[in-house]
């Protein structure tokens, strides 16, 4: 029997809340994996993708990485993965280096021979670019009895799909018996085409929305493939305080709420609904971290009316604003719509950076001069001229609200930043 933990969305390197601790959380989550791994003597780890939040991991992370890798290293574990959409880069990907190290094997086209089982990989593919995809994997050796592909993407049929798993299984030319998946922080398993199809979920809560407890898959091959759910017990708490105030109450029931829990260095996540008056988030907020809490946020999902309807008060709209001054800057149709992408109030701040990313891409498919100058430009002006300042400013303006905006996905501030880093080489002049 051969027996292998898959893992993935690690997301290493990832500040949630803004806090160093949440980083180094996210990290030791990994190396929990890995110390569950040599403990239980298994045979391979699979890592799905997103090894890394972001495709420039500081030095710290990447250290970190290479240490816990050492260890599985040390106990003849071998560590397989594939590349995910959150670390993907254009050239050589950070799973390159550590084969390099050989601490690991980027997994592709190529079967990697564990015991009797036979692993190909695949990359998360952009959406823009699966319909021409070739699934063309090579031959099945041997002396394997079974075949896994891994993969990074929102399969069928999981919530959020846009990636169907029967083409995938269909035109691959070889036969899977389990394809083993990252992308979906949410574990889940169904069978398609007589082949079993599991997410692992995450290693750490990327976002206020995932309550359940964090893990990993154990994956046995025998005769038959047995999928079963680990937990991992040494993650960061999370607190989750729902509220439903009935009319007339307030901030003080919400208060008496959050102190009947423990919050020892917990993470304490507050929603409130219903009827009752409007709350102050800073004053339940700072209750929380007063009672050790080491992050607290308030989600108000009311949509409540003004205290005083009397009091009207209008202020011309910024959205306005902003494309008025985009319009003067004589930025091309394609920057603006850029411009336009990273302001878009229906995109999860989670997805700009890899939204703002895949439009370009695809502009510059269809025409290599999108980004050129608008003609009316003058020369020498001294205006803000690449799309990488335009996001700048996004990502001021999100971390000058983020520790009063309401924390409703994985990110806030953290991942406008992302976004403005993304565009940093993104200069008008590089893309003329």
């Amino acid at each position: 029997m051969t027996r292998v933990i898959h893992t993935g969305d690690t997301h290493i390197g990832y500040r949630q809340y803004n806090s160093p601790e949440r980083r180094r959380d996210f990290l030791e989550a990994f190396r929990n994996v890995v110390d569950d791994a040599v403990a239980e003597g298994v045979d391979a780890v699979i890592h799905a993708g997103d090894l890394f939040h972001d495709r420039r991991p500081s030095l710290v992370d990447l250290q970190g990485t290479v240490d816990v890798l050492r260890t599985l290293s040390d106990a003849d574990i071998p560590f397989l993965a594939v590349v995910g959409n959150h670390e993907s880069k254009r050239d050589a990907q950070w799973l390159d280096l550590f084969a390099d190290l050989g601490l690991a094997t980027r997994l592709g086209p190529e079967p990697v021979v564990v015991d009797d089982v036979a692993f190909y990989g695949l990359d998360f593919v952009p959406r823009s670019r699966r319909e021409d995809l070739a699934y063309d994997f090579d031959s099945i050796p041997a002396e394997a009895d079974h075949t896994t592909l891994v993969s990074h993407g929102l399969f069928e049929p999981f919530a959020h799909a846009d990636w169907d798993t029967e083409t995938v299984l269909e035109e691959s030319t070889v036969d899977f018996d389990a394809v083993l998946l990252g992308d979906n922080h949410a574990p889940d398993t169904a069978e398609v085409l007589n082949t079993w199809v599991t997410y692992c979920g995450s290693t750490e809560r990327a976002s206020a929305s995932e309550r359940d407890d964090r893990g990993y898959n154990l994956v046995e091959y025998d005769e038959s493939i047995a999928i079963s759910r680990r937990g991992l017990t040494t993650s960061r708490e999370f607190v989750f305080v729902d509220v439903e105030l009935a009319e007339g109450e307030g901030v003080d029931r919400v208060q008496e709420r959050v102190r009947q829990h423990d919050l020892d260095e917990a993470v304490v996540i507050v929603t409130v609904e219903g009827e009752g008056r409007p709350i102050t988030p800073a004053a339940v907020e700072e209750l929380a971290i007063d009672r050790g809490a080491l992050v607290a946020r308030v989600n108000d999902r009311r949509d409540l009316p003004d205290e005083d309807e009397e009091v009207s008060v209008s202020f011309a709209d910024p959205d306005d604003a902003v494309r008025d001054r985009v319009r003067e800057l004589g930025l091309s149709d394609a920057a603006r719509g850029i411009d336009e992408t990273v302001r878009n109030d229906d995109i999860a701040d989670a997805n700009v950076r890899e939204t703002v990313e895949r439009r370009v891409r695809e502009l510059l498919e269809d025409d290599e001069s999108a980004f050129d100058p608008a003609p009316e430009r003058e020369p020498g002006d001294d205006d803000v001229t690449t799309v990488a300042d335009q996001l700048e400013g996004e990502a001021d303006s999100a971390a000058a609200v983020e520790s009063d905006a309401p924390d409703n996905d994985e990110t806030t501030a953290d991942d406008a930043d992302e976004a403005a880093d993304t565009a940093d080489t993104a200069s008008l002049g590089d893309f003329a």
